[in-house]
């Protein structure tokens, strides 16, 4: 299949799916940071070549609820309404499947709730980072909490926060209040150096690029029932079988 990942400058996901043999490219204004397939441009200016799947991840800067403290800022109102404007437009795009990646934001009441809410630590990586994924002719990726007859655990246990902060005396705070920090917001450190954090949050996580090839990399992706709904019928047919439950595709 052909495949594009919209704004993508890492190229962990294109590079998922070229693993399982795709024709994948990636696209952003940068350059890609690991060779391979790469368009450095206007996405926009190539959603009409003939795509098979579109996985995307439009900027969140504006749409996402992390800037809740800054939300009414002069200039965000019009700035957020641009950032939507690409979201939709890529939403639309003429190709037959279609997954959109970003945090809870605007477009989760503006637009339509998501398919699936998903954290990394679903698929192996014990990281906290809640995405949100809405899917056009696509299913739902599935994990599992817990060893079954239908796959092995892909969940790690929750993940322990990355460092706790200890707030100094502002106008906000009195001083000595703790909060716990996880990969989204927590600071960027690289080689001990502070580095810009939202460029750091926005790669893809491995494991849910390597989900995402193996689950929707085949032809049939939506004609054929996935493991989840074949487990589904199984257990709806006999409520005292003793499977184990498989993580909700919408659980947070």
């Amino acid at each position: 299949m052909r495949i594009l990942v919209a704004c993508e400058f890492s190229g962990v996901i294109r590079q998922a799916f070229a693993a399982n043999g795709h024709d994948a490219w990636s696209c952003d204004l940068l350059p890609s940071e690991t060779p391979g397939n790469h368009i450095q441009g206007d996405v926009l200016a190539v959603l009409n070549d003939n795509w098979d799947l579109m996985i995307a991840h439009p900027p969140c800067t504006y749409l996402s609820h992390a800037a809740n403290r800054v939300w009414n800022a002069l200039g965000r109102a019009e700035k957020r309404h641009e950032a939507f404007e690409f979201f939709m437009n890529l939403v639309n795009a003429p190709i037959e499947k279609i997954c959109i990646e970003n945090p809870v934001g605007y477009p989760n009441s503006a637009y339509r709730k998501p398919d699936q809410v998903l954290h990394p630590y679903y698929f192996g990586e014990r990281q906290l980072k809640r995405t949100c994924l809405w899917l056009k002719n696509l299913p739902p990726l599935w994990y599992w909490k817990e060893d079954d007859l239908f796959g092995k655990r892909t969940m790690t246990d929750y993940p322990e926060p990355l460092y706790i902060h200890e707030r100094k005396p502002s106008k906000n705070y009195t001083g000595g209040e703790v909060k716990k920090r996880y990969f989204t917001d927590a600071k960027k450190i690289v080689n001990g150096n502070k580095v810009d954090a939202a460029h750091e949050r926005s790669r893809s996580f491995v494991s849910i690029a390597r989900a995402m090839a193996e689950q929707w990399g085949a032809p049939n992706t939506v004609s054929q029932p996935t493991v989840g709904t074949l487990r589904q019928n199984v257990v709806s047919k006999s409520k005292a079988a003793s499977v184990k439950t498989v993580g909700s595709p919408n659980s947070g």
